[in-house]
This record gives C-alpha cells, structure tokens and sequence, in this order.
C-alpha cells in the first residue's frame, strides 16, 4: 500500500501556494493558441501565397488573418513553418 493515497495527497496539495496569475492565465490561454497555430499551418500548407506571406512578413500576416501575433505565437509558428 502506497503511503500516499488520494485523501494524503489532497491535505498535501492544499498546503501549497496557489498558482502564479500568469501560468493560470498562460493555460486557459494555451488551447486557443495551439488551435489557431494548426489552422494557419494547414492553410500555409495548403495556400502557396499564404505560406509567402507567413515568410515574408510572420507577424503582418498573422494579424491579416486576424489574429493576435503574440510572441508565443510568432515563435512556435516560425518552428512550425519551417517544417512545413
């Protein structure tokens, strides 16, 4: 029997502090970005001027799509294109 069971670990999880308001807000942000981040990958994949327009000006063509081009998003999409 394992000296942490459910109830143990519950007390135990209870005692910590509670999340810094930036991961809290960074994860209910997160699957929006991922979400958005597949939509214009498919349409890079998918639309030769698009993807040009990604290459030529990442941030301009992100906002043309009508999208917020935070750092998050610009960073990981530039990784993404890269492979596509």
């Amino acid at each position: 029997m394992n000296a942490y069971d459910e109830e143990r670990i519950g007390r135990l999880l209870c005692l910590l502090p509670p999340a810094p308001e930036g991961w809290v807000r960074a994860a209910q942000e997160l699957p929006a970005a991922r979400a958005m981040l597949d939509e214009l990958v498919a349409r890079a994949e998918q639309d030769a001027a698009f993807r040009l327009q990604l290459l030529a000006d990442l941030e301009r063509a992100v906002a043309a799509a009508g999208y917020e081009p935070s750092p998050y998003v610009v960073s990981r999409l530039r990784q993404l294109i890269e492979a596509v």
